[in-house]
């Protein structure tokens, strides 16, 4: 445990991450390109990315089961396998169905990536490190969408489609390389002892799993701090700046680094929060959504295009979504035996990627409905203005449910464990009047 091949484990495997982050969010940046490719338009060409996050949310529960019966890193080798074929059927995608085949494998390979590296973390740390280490695996993760919003998108714009996807092919070849030779489920050489001795095991283990609680506020708490930034990011966000907006495609790509770079400041900060105050994990998650919701409402109140420091803003703050969604993760760690990790960790997983799914889908068919002419066009201010708008709907409705699952969870520790949590204004109140006297 905490040892240096226990760093050399999770080096690799966030490494694989990376690179599976680079393929997911390569459409992105594509979106303008796609659309003239394949002559398709706005709601067509966010099915696209929804169908991708279809396969990929809806093989969450099924990988996290094979991952408790199997181990990480069977699945992580093939996933970067899926995504190696799947690229290339986009690279060379001269029909719309080719690249949809292809990013079906893309969202295979994916779903298979991300859960099955933070199975692997119990394994090889243990202590305090434990969430920390978490939040540093997504955060080093999402360095992939910096891969995809420059030289990715720099690749796309000067050489071209087929050789941009070539590339991003390559590198999930090469992921598959790292895998398959460094990873390794355990430090015991038989890696089997938390597995389950079948099946039938497996299964009823994901069962119970998503009865508890815990992984019920996970996923709403995934489900509501994830998706904005995903949305924004995965599809809507470059068409945004670039023929919303005005920006040129480098400044685009500049602001939408943001993202990331918020993400890595944020990180740490949450992961030292999370580990000090366990009991305030989801008053975080409830902050973030808060945060998110507010700023939004700030730019689409204006009928004018938004200034530039407020663009920013927003970016910003949608970059902290990511790992504000891992706190997520530490509910399905802290209420579920470490047997069942994978399978809570898949039903957790879901939950963003369903809101996502859904925003991206509710924003391309919005700018249909919004263009009422041939002079406003698709990609206007006006009618992002009225698309973004549609993502509140899926906010409201994962907030009422992380309330309605706290509240659950915290009868269960008054009346199992006799612990109680005060809302926060009264443990608030109590600090100040501690520190007052």
């Amino acid at each position: 445990m905490n040892s240096r091949r226990s760093w050399l484990v999770w080096g690799c495997g966030v490494l694989v991450y990376l690179v599976a982050v680079l393929q997911r969010s390569s459409l992105g940046v594509a979106a303008v390109e796609a659309s003239d490719r394949f002559d398709i338009s706005a709601s067509v060409l966010s099915t696209l990315a929804v169908v991708q996050l279809i396969v990929y949310a809806g093989l969450q529960i099924p990988v996290g089961v094979l991952l408790d019966r199997v181990g990480p890193r069977a699945l992580i080798s093939s996933g970067a396998i899926l995504m190696f074929l799947g690229q290339l059927s986009v690279a060379f995608a001269e029909q719309f169905w080719m690249a949809v085949l292809g990013r079906i494998l893309v969202g295979a390979g994916d779903a298979a990536t991300f859960i099955s590296v933070l199975r692997l973390l119990p394994h090889w740390f243990a202590g305090r490190i434990l969430p920390q280490v978490s939040q540093w695996t997504g955060n080093l993760g999402q360095l992939g969408q910096l891969l995809s919003a420059l030289p990715f998108a720099w690749l796309l714009h000067d050489v071209g489609w087929t050789p941009a996807f070539g590339i991003a092919a390559a590198m999930a070849l090469f992921s598959f390389l790292i895998a398959f030779g460094l990873i390794r489920d355990d430090p015991d050489p038989d890696g089997r002892q938390e597995r389950g001795e079948s099946w039938g095991q497996a299964l009823r283990q994901a069962r119970d799993a998503l009865r508890r609680p815990g992984t019920q506020l996970g996923f709403w708490s995934h489900f509501t701090t994830q998706s904005p930034g995903s949305m924004f990011a995965l599809l809507w966000g470059f068409p945004f700046l670039v023929t919303g907006l005005g920006y040129s495609a480098g400044a685009a790509a500049g602001l939408l680094s943001l993202l990331l770079i918020s993400g890595i400041v944020a990180g740490p900060i949450l992961g030292v929060l999370t580990v000090r105050y366990p009991l305030r994990r989801s008053s975080l998650v409830l902050g973030i959504v808060g945060v998110t919701a507010a700023t939004w409402a700030v730019v689409l109140a204006r009928p004018e295009e938004p200034p530039s420091w407020l663009v920013a803003t927003l970016i910003i703050v949608l970059g902290v979504g990511g790992p504000g969604s891992l706190i997520s993760f530490e509910f399905a760690r802290s209420f579920n035996p470490l047997r069942s990790h994978g399978s809570a960790t898949g039903i957790v997983n879901v939950g963003g990627f369903v809101a996502s799914l859904t925003m991206m889908f509710l924003v391309g068919a919005a700018l249909d409905l919004a263009s009422t002419g041939e002079d406003s066009g698709l990609y206007t201010w006006s009618a992002f203005r009225i698309a973004f708008a549609t993502q509140f709907l899926v906010l409201a409705v994962g907030t009422a449910f992380i309330l309605i699952t706290r509240d659950r969870i915290r009868r269960q520790l008054r009346d199992e464990e006799g612990i109680r949590v005060a809302p926060l204004w009264v443990a608030l109140s109590r600090t100040l009047r501690k520190r007052s006297r």
